[in-house]
């Protein structure tokens, strides 16, 4: 954790209120950034005197992702599905900040709003998680046309390029501890999933994973392991709270991510990977190596672009330019027109998806 920076004004004994979505891991990640503010500025003790600095609160709220339990996240509208009900109580001052998986927040952020805080990064990898009791050690060791679930269209196109012997399934719920109950079910048809390796370890889960899937195998989604603090642009108290909780290193590296995502116009549920890497160099000052690798797959897993950029970066600015090119580049290799196709699939699964709405409203 990085230590408090000093800031250009004195926070006030406000009580500043942390939200995020209503989900186990969401409520452990919001009182992860919790404590992290605890320890920078701890509580007073009811017999001080004079100023006691700022307090802090949550509040949680389910939202339109984590009620809706069935549909594909691929059909579902991507990432506003996560963030939109709290932005709105954020801008209405209800709340102060908004506790985020940054993997789950859109490039673009409603007016007024920014990301005031990324923090140290877990390891971001996915991980395959096998059935209980199974032997399995790896996905080249499960029998030819076992089951392997994810919600993740992203996971399922590269996977399908070196596994295609596997069957992949959508898994379903939200929830990990849901998802891992489907896959221990001993009528259930799935041999193993694939999770992120952060939520499992926030989770206390970390014990159920058979195998960490690193790239070239699987390049991890854009941001994923990181946590972000969504906050409103003219809260001066609170920007000055968040710039005590960023790590710059991983701020650099989620914001090239970012930036490679933002100019393909990908959402949460198309099939873009990425692989990134600060090199700093012991007493440089906010400097270093950037290695930036991202990948576009068709759904089919049959075509698939990949690039990688290394540049000496010394600004989060110039971390964004390199996502910028990499992104740029992906496209003229091929990378926009697997994601043209993969949006008209989309629209039709969508449309099918509604007239199936329509007929049991009907019935």
């Amino acid at each position: 954790m990085t230590s408090a920076q000093p800031s250009a004004i004195e926070l006030s004994s406000r009580n500043f209120v942390l939200a995020s979505r209503a989900s186990q891991l969401a409520q452990i990640q919001t009182n992860l950034v919790l404590a992290s503010l605890q320890e920078i500025y701890p509580p007073q003790n009811d017999g001080d005197v004079g100023y006691r600095g700022p307090t802090f609160s949550t509040s949680f709220m389910a939202t339109s992702g984590d009620k809706n339990q069935s549909q594909a996240l691929y059909l579902l509208g991507g990432k506003a599905l996560w963030t939109k009900e709290l932005e709105v109580v954020l801008k209405e001052r209800e709340v102060d900040m908004i506790v985020h998986s940054l993997k789950d927040v859109p490039t673009t952020l409603p007016e007024g709003c920014s990301i005031g805080a990324i923090l140290k990064r877990e390891d971001p990898v996915d991980s395959l998680v096998v059935k209980s009791g199974k032997p399995w050690k790896s996905l080249q060791e499960l029998p030819e046309g076992s089951v392997v679930g994810t919600s993740s269209v992203r996971r399922v196109a590269q996977l399908k390029r070196n596994f295609p012997s596997l069957k992949f399934l959508d898994v379903g719920a939200n929830y990990r501890n849901t998802r891992l109950a489907k896959l221990d079910a001993p009528d259930g048809p799935y041999a193993a999933l694939i999770l992120a390796k952060a939520g499992l370890v926030r989770l206390g889960m970390g014990n159920r994973i058979t195998v960490d899937l690193k790239p070239p195998t699987l390049y991890h989604a854009v941001s994923q392991g990181a946590l972000a603090v969504e906050v409103r642009n003219d809260d001066v108290e609170v920007l000055a709270l968040c710039r005590s909780l960023t790590h710059w290193e991983t701020e650099w590296m989620c914001l090239a991510e970012r930036a490679c995502l933002r100019v393909l116009e990908g959402g949460c549920s198309v099939p873009i990977g990425v692989s990134s890497k600060l090199d700093v160099k012991a007493g440089e000052q906010k400097a270093g190596i950037l290695t930036l690798t991202g990948c576009v797959t068709a759904l089919a897993g049959d075509l698939h672009v990949e690039h990688t950029i290394r540049a000496k970066v010394a600004s989060a600015e110039e971390a964004e330019e390199v996502g910028s090119t990499l992104a740029r580049t992906l496209s003229d290799l091929g990378a926009k027109k697997i994601l043209d196709d993969i949006n008209l699939d989309r629209e039709r699964k969508v449309e099918e998806a509604q007239m199936v709405d329509n007929t049991k409203r009907v019935a």
